[in-house]
């Protein structure tokens, strides 16, 4: 009766984790292009690290690095379906690992879904605010929205090739699982044999000599 209440448990902390990690990438992302909109110029550079990072205040009409920039509405759709898609699979994590990386997905996509959804030129159009620049690193420019989510995919990758299920446990390698298959194997061999030598047990070995007694039932006595 104790197990199904400690697995409920983790998943509300699990939900929490998953909930609180994106409402804050969501709160930062947001806050920060406000910022930028009411602060920076548009289209000009704005050295912070020399070459290495810049902030370059523009409004981008396509997905994540300004990739695909004539399907916006595509990018609503799809990003609109990743979000319901977190929401609906985040009563099946156990693991706090997986909740936190699918939180930072899911404030990254709910970031740049916000934009597309109340920005100009419409609802479901509307241009995502990116403004960090690393010509060093890329040609594009994103926003934090942007990062959290290739931040998300790389620890999810990470979580996959470790083996960390969504309920906490750990897969096992080839050689463990062979080593558990070996074990379980031994451990049920003398069940497996147990009842043939109980029916063998009573019965007498032939090469041993015979008493003439038992043979008598016993009346030479």
């Amino acid at each position: 009766m104790s197990r199904p209440a400690t697995r409920a448990k983790v998943s509300v902390r699990a939900i929490a984790a998953l909930a609180f990690a994106a409402v804050v990438v969501v709160a930062l992302d947001q806050g920060v292009k406000a910022l930028v909109v009411a602060n920076l110029p548009y289209g000009q550079a704005v050295p912070v690290l020399g070459d290495a990072l810049q902030f370059l205040y523009v409004r981008n009409p396509g997905a994540a690095f300004s990739f695909a920039v004539n399907m916006t509405w595509v990018f609503s759709i799809v990003s609109t379906a990743v979000v319901v898609a977190i929401i609906v699979f985040a009563r099946r994590i156990r693991s706090m690992w997986w909740a936190i990386v699918l939180g930072m997905l899911l404030g990254g996509a709910l970031g740049n879904l916000l934009d597309r959804l109340f920005r100009e030129p419409g609802f479901g159009r509307g241009h995502v605010v990116d403004f960090i620049s690393t010509p060093w690193m890329m040609p594009a420019i994103y926003n934090i929205a942007d990062s959290f989510i290739c931040v998300s995919m790389v620890v999810f990758v990470l979580l996959v090739v470790f083996g960390v299920n969504l309920d906490g446990t750990r897969a096992l390698s080839a050689k463990q699982q062979s080593a558990a298959d070996a074990r379980a194997d031994a451990a049920a061999a003398p069940s497996d044999t147990a009842p043939a030598a109980a029916r063998t047990a009573g019965a007498p070995d032939p090469r041993a000599p015979r008493d003439d007694r038992d043979a008598l039932g016993h009346d030479a006595t």
